[in-house]
């Protein structure tokens, strides 16, 4: 925080909750995932990553709500989160008059900066339908500092230059405010964060596609995924025996005699 810059004049009673609050609010270091967890993942699909998660017992890990601004049959991310927190507004914290000028040195700012290649950042906005949490110059930012993706429970702007940059993004929509223009504020970074009724800490995987954000903890990622390769192989088989004609009772789910004939077909020519 500059003290430098002029913030105006809060009354004494309450300088110290508005200077305390205008600090942005982050955790101590947090370990990020490890690359072999990354790569791990990066060829399971967010609907196989659901459900294999809901098998070993945690059954909260959709992020609904937002969707893919970029409307690709490919868009797909895999990485490690970083969290953004926006707060209520109450004017004698922040009351957005100064605006732009203010988010310099909030928590916006703070986790921009923050963001190394392959970070995916995680922004709880309540799902408001008005603040516009980032726009062009942001993730302009955020796409130079080498992030892999953005999941924003709430709103983006400058859609049009947005989508030109090319980030995966996945919001519930589009708005022309700024993000302290209405009724939010950027209030912490890399702090636990709660995203479309789902729990995001710092450091967890997102693996994220046209079905939408899925949120794996690290101590899951390598079982998750020798599972789900696994799950995804035998429902390509499924998918081509249907092609081919099959009855679908016969192979999905693929057990008894189409299970066998699966294992049949992986076992190495002789």
């Amino acid at each position: 925080m500059n003290p430098s810059r002029d913030r105006g004049t809060p009354s004494t009673g309450e300088t110290r909750i508005y200077e305390s609050m205008r600090a942005p609010v982050h955790t101590a270091p947090y370990a990020r995932p490890t690359a072999r967890m990354v790569e791990a993942l990066e060829d399971v699909s967010a609907a196989t990553a659901c459900a294999k998660l809901h098998q070993m017992g945690i059954t909260r890990t959709f992020i609904d709500g937002p969707v893919p601004l970029h409307r690709e049959p490919d868009v797909k991310i895999t990485g490690g989160a970083v969290t953004l927190q926006f707060l209520p507004r109450r004017e004698d914290v922040f009351n957005g008059a100064e605006q732009e000028d203010a988010e310099r040195d909030t928590a916006l700012w703070g986790v921009l900066e923050s963001i190394r290649p392959g970070d995916v950042l995680v922004v709880s906005a309540h799902g408001s339908h008005f603040t516009g949490c980032l726009g062009d110059m942001l993730v302009r930012y955020f796409k130079l500092r080498g992030g892999a993706g953005i999941v924003v429970d709430g709103r983006v702007r400058d859609a049009a230059r947005v989508r030109a940059l090319g980030v995966p993004i996945w919001c519930t929509g589009v708005t022309p405010h700024y993000a302290s223009q209405t009724e939010l504020f950027p209030a912490a970074f890399n702090v636990p964060v709660g995203v479309g009724g789902t729990l995001v800490t710092p450091g967890d995987l997102i693996v994220a596609d046209e079905d939408g954000a899925v949120v794996v903890p690290q101590h899951s990622a390598i079982p998750l995924a020798d599972d789900a390769l696994l799950h995804q192989d035998r429902e390509a088989f499924a998918r081509r025996r249907l092609d081919e004609g099959g009855i679908l009772s016969d192979y999905y789910p693929l057990t008894g005699e189409g299970l066998e004939e699966y294992l049949a077909s992986r076992q190495p020519a002789t």
